[in-house]
This record gives C-alpha cells, sequence and structure tokens, in this order.
C-alpha cells in the first residue's frame, strides 16, 4: 500500500522513542573506529516540515517533540542531531530516521535506504544527496535481503513499516529472522505500535521465540485525539549493542515525565 505518509505523524511521540534510542545506538556503534553499513527498509521521505499544512491538521509533534525534546540532556546526540538539523534546513524542520542516521555515520560508512512510494522516493533521494546514500525505490525487505550480508559486515538494519496492512505482523518476523540468518551479526531494529487492539502481541511472541538475543522496549502514552488506537510503542532490537538497555531506561525515565 501507498497511502501512507509520514508527514502526519512526524515528531508525535512516537518518533521520539525510535530516533532517541536510534541515535543513541548509532553514537555507541561510531565510536570504534570499524566501518558499519546502514539499512533502512521503509526510509519515508527523510525530512520533514513541522509547519506544514499536513503536520498542523493532526498536530502530533506538538504533543510530540515539542513537549519532550527538553527533557534529554544537550549532549544526547538525538537532540544534537535536532540542533543540526534546523540550523540546515529551519527551524520548523524534523528529520526522519534516514538523516539522522546519516547524520549520525562517517564517510568511512555506507547507508542504504528503500523507499517505495514515488513521492517520498524522490524527496529521499534530494534530501541524503550530499551523503552519497544508496537510495532503493522497490520493496524494503526484498532490499534487505539482496543487500545482506552487507559490506561492512558491521552495521544496523531499521525497519519500520506503517503497519497499514494487517499481515504485516505475520509477515514481519518471517523477513527478520530471513534476514537474521543472512547476516547474524547484524542488528536488527524493528519498531511497532502498541495498539488497543493487541494486534501486535502474537507479533512479539513469535520474534522472541526466534530471537533470544533481543531487547524490547515500550513507552505508554495517551491517545493523540479521540478513537485513536495507538496507546504506545516499541523498539524490538536483535543482537543489541553494549549499553542499549541504559539508553533504553533512560527515554523510559523521560516518558514518565509525560502529564
Amino acid at each position: 500500500m501507498l497511502s501512507y505518509q509520514h508527514i502526519y505523524h512526524a515528531g508525535n511521540l512516537a518518533d521520539v522513542q525510535k530516533h532517541a534510542l536510534l541515535c543513541q545506538v548509532l553514537d555507541y556503534l561510531t565510536q570504534k573506529d570499524k566501518p558499519l553499513s546502514y539499512i533502512e527498509t521503509h526510509s519515508g521521505r527523510g525530512l520533514y516540515d513541522l509547519g506544514s499544512d499536513e503536520a498542523l491538521k493532526t498536530g502530533e509533534a506538538e504533543s510530540g517533540i515539542s513537549v519532550l525534546e527538553r527533557a534529554f540532556a544537550p549532549g544526547h546526540p538525538y537532540r544534537q542531531r535536532l540542533s543540526e538539523v534546523r540550523a540546515r534546513y529551519g527551524d520548523a524542520a524534523y528529520p526522519g530516521s534516514p538523516l539522522l542516521a546519516a547524520l549520525c555515520l562517517r564517510p568511512q560508512d555506507t547507508l542504504h535506504l528503500a523507499e517505495l512510494h514515488p513521492q517520498e522516493h524522490k524527496a529521499l533521494a534530494e534530501t541524503l544527496s550530499d551523503w552519497g546514500a544508496h537510495v532503493y525505490k522497490q520493496d524494503g525487505f526484498q532490499t534487505a535481503l539482496a543487500l545482506t550480508p552487507p559490506t561492512p559486515r558491521r552495521g544496523l538494519m531499521l525497519v519500520d513499516p506503517s503497519y497499514e496492512v494487517k499481515e504485516d505482523y505475520v509477515t514481519i518476523p518471517k523477513h527478520l529472522l530471513a534476514v537474521s540468518r543472512k547476516w547474524n551479526v547484524g542488528i536488527l531494529a524493528l519498531w511497532y505500535p502498541i495498539l488497543t487492539s493487541g494486534a501486535h502481541v502474537q507479533m512479539l511472541e513469535t520474534l522472541e521465540g526466534n530471537h533470544p538475543d533481543h531487547l524490547r522496549h515500550e513507552v505508554r502514552f495517551p491517545p493523540v485525539r479521540d478513537g485513536h488506537r495507538m496507546i504506545g510503542s516499541g523498539m524490538f532490537i536483535v543482537n543489541p549493542p553494549w549499553g542499549t538497555a541504559e539508553a533504553a531506561a533512560e527515554i523510559t525515565r523521560i516518558f514518565k515525565g509525560l502529564k
């Protein structure tokens, strides 16, 4: 399905959790001299305007990044990346995960980004052109399987689908298992919504059975509007690097400060 556009949700509370943890993990990985590969299966456009009609229509950033940004220490890599993006693109700019990754990575690292939506793909390619990213207009899971094991083998893959297709909850564990078998040293990070329907529960049970070495981090928050089914978000990380649990615990503390 190609109807989903993240601009309506950019900077919401789920983004804050996902992006803060992603930046923390990449910050740790880049402290070592060894190069790494970054792969993203559902990239979006990479850069969002929180002053756009679409973003203002839902107002999700107002209850997300606008509320929680200052709860992160000034030296937190997520907050540093936000400052860099605003300095480059303006005060209303918000980075998606591809741009956050590009800012965290170094010249010796490799960036692979898949996005199937034609308009989102075009915007992604334009935004990430300065970083020499490999941008693919094709299915993200097919791209991941084709690329793995990547060169260099050390690295991280982010899976961040929209979950508009109900079958995603069944097929995603199969895709992650296939990738992990080809790339057993890769860090695989899956974002998922926590829903009132419990649609995510069986998926997580399957994932936990397939990947004993994992970290599962979840935060809860009020629905953004009446009738909204998402009441939290989670990250399931296979082969979590050292320090990830502590970084996740700090994010939990920040979210507990929500009124």
